[in-house]
């Protein structure tokens, strides 16, 4: 009998830790304050003059502060680094007032000259930042970023006190203050950056933890490549004790469906995407965590006009025609995305494409015969680069048959992981690529603007100096109905010219956990992360 009785204490105590429910890695951030998020893609870089994919800026945001912000429900630049600003009744001079409590994660004050420093650096040649073009509205700027000129102190920034920038613009340019919040307008640590090598070096180590020295709320904590990047509230912020997440924890996971049995599992608070095939079922079971939010996002197909026979305009619009994309969205996307016969999203800043490309077999078909290959006979086998993801091979699947039943043309699928799938695209070594935009402000000049002659994000190869007049002249135009006027003209001779067949629109897809409050749609997709409250 006393031997039972020493003996029950210990199974009871046992068999109660069987019952009790293991913590999940959840149920510690909660406690913690810690925000765990996916972010699909391995980060190719943290240098936010260097980054191109979203899923990098979405990191930059947390380290680094511009001079404005974007407001997540209003898409509309509020004051961030600089508390006020100041504008000339020509709107050719812009006056920030920066904040004299900003500090950078090190403790030292944010000065106008870091910005100064900043922009220098992105606009030098050397660099070949492919978003220089973003600083292209300040005066001398283009010159400087060409070659043309060689004297900074000419180009429109200067930093009359440590908390005073002023810009001179070249031209008006409405959306300035939209500009500001881009990951270029970010300003940089010069001693960081000179102590790893020059300043106009890309790779070198000043992006690594213990290295890095950002202005924004979190600071780099740790970078695990293909496991995890961590960033830690940042004491020094300006707005630090309004900060109530302690860190954020974001998560490279490719697979939506990895990520999608990692949000059940309690792995994760904020997805990246989620599996068109499990949309279904979160809207009957459990609809308070699945989120479909407006983004402002293009996703079209690439052609390397410098490859035979893509440089020739009637191929590319006949590929374009011959595609469904009613068809794209009802079957393969089930209605979670809206078919895109422009490039430029409708409603963007008032402005909707007249021109259009619609699925019209006939045309396509008159096309490709009127370029030398009548029912597809002589093209060469097209090799279609994707992104390895969940979307993304299917989408190209379903075009890879229409344009073989359709016009005779045969495709190849190549899947690849981020990384290489973006360098490929930048390099032109590609026949035909699906890729997107993500707006970075509101307005259509973020998306008609990439496909100038030369332009750093202009992965297509073509130029067309009739596009390029009408981009100028809308750049330089006063009147807003006469600018956009000169978009419409724009966005048509670009989708005759089809450098790229438009596909569909963008819609952020994903999961959410209910405690995480304050995180509203976001037409941009960005989020302040030190905005957002954790409420279990």
């Amino acid at each position: 009998m006393r031997l039972l009785l020493r003996v029950l204490p210990g199974l009871l105590v046992l068999a109660l830790a069987a019952c009790a429910r293991r913590e999940t890695p959840v149920d510690a951030a909660l406690r913690s304050h810690t925000l765990l998020v996916g972010n699909q893609a391995e980060p190719a870089d943290l240098d936010p003059q260097l980054m191109t994919a979203y899923t990098d800026q979405n990191i930059a945001v947390a380290l680094f502060e511009g001079l404005t912000a974007l407001d997540e429900t209003t898409s509309m630049p509020v004051p961030a680094g600089a508390a006020r600003w100041d504008v000339s009744p020509d709107g050719l001079v812009y006056t920030f007032h920066l904040r004299p409590e900003a500090r950078w994660s090190n403790g030292e004050p944010v000065t106008a000259g870091d910005f100064v420093f900043a922009f220098r650096r992105l606009l030098s040649p050397a660099l070949g930042a492919e978003y220089s073009y973003m600083l292209w509205a300040v005066k001398n700027a283009e010159a400087f970023n060409t070659g043309k000129l060689a004297d900074f102190g000419a180009v429109g920034v200067t930093a009359p006190d440590p908390h005073t920038l002023r810009v001179a613009l070249e031209r008006p340019t409405p959306y300035l203050l939209s500009l500001a919040a881009h990951p270029t307008w970010f300003p940089l640590h010069r001693a960081t950056l000179e102590k790893f090598g020059r300043f106009d070096q890309r790779s070198t180590a000043w992006t690594r933890p213990g290295h890095l020295v950002g202005n924004g709320a979190f600071a780099l904590a740790e970078w695990s490549p293909n496991a995890r990047l961590v960033v830690t509230k940042n004491p020094h912020y300006w707005d630090a004790a309004h900060n109530a997440i302690e860190r954020v924890v974001f998560f490279p996971t490719e697979n939506p469906d990895v990520e999608e049995r990692d949000f059940r599992a309690g792995q994760t608070l904020v997805t990246f995407a989620l599996p068109l095939s499990k949309i279904a079922g979160y809207r009957a079971q459990a609809p308070a965590s699945l989120r479909l939010d407006p983004f402002l996002q293009t996703f079209f197909f690439r052609f390397n006009t410098t490859r035979p026979p893509l440089d020739q305009p009637k191929v590319r619009r006949a590929l374009a025609l011959a595609i469904d994309r009613d068809a794209l969205a009802r079957s393969v996307l089930q209605g979670s995305r809206l078919p895109a016969p422009a490039l430029t999203p409708p409603g963007c800043a008032g402005y909707t494409a007249r021109a259009r490309v619609d699925f019209d077999l006939a045309a396509a078909r008159r096309l490709l015969a009127e370029a030398g290959f009548p029912e597809g006979r002589g093209l060469p086998v097209f090799e279609l680069q994707v992104r390895n993801d969940d979307l993304q091979p299917r989408i190209a699947e379903a075009v890879q048959d229409m344009w073989r039943r359709g016009l005779g043309v045969r495709v190849t699928l190549a899947p690849f992981e981020q990384k290489t799938w973006l360098q490929n695209q930048q390099t032109l070594a590609y026949d035909v690529s699906l890729g997107g935009w993500a707006g970075d402000f509101a307005d259509p000049a973020t998306f008609l603007e990439l496909f100038v002659a030369g332009g750093g994000n202009n992965w297509t190869g073509w130029g067309d100096s009739a596009y390029d007049r009408l981009i100028a002249g809308a750049a330089r135009t006063l009147d807003p109905a006469a600018r956009l006027e000169l978009f419409q003209q724009a966005e048509s001779r670009l989708l005759e010219q089809a450098p790229v067949a438009p596909l569909y629109y963008g819609t952020r897809t994903y999961l959410i956990h209910p405690a995480v409050k304050n995180w509203p749609p976001s037409l941009l997709g960005f989020h302040r992360y030190q905005l957002v409250r954790l409420e279990p």
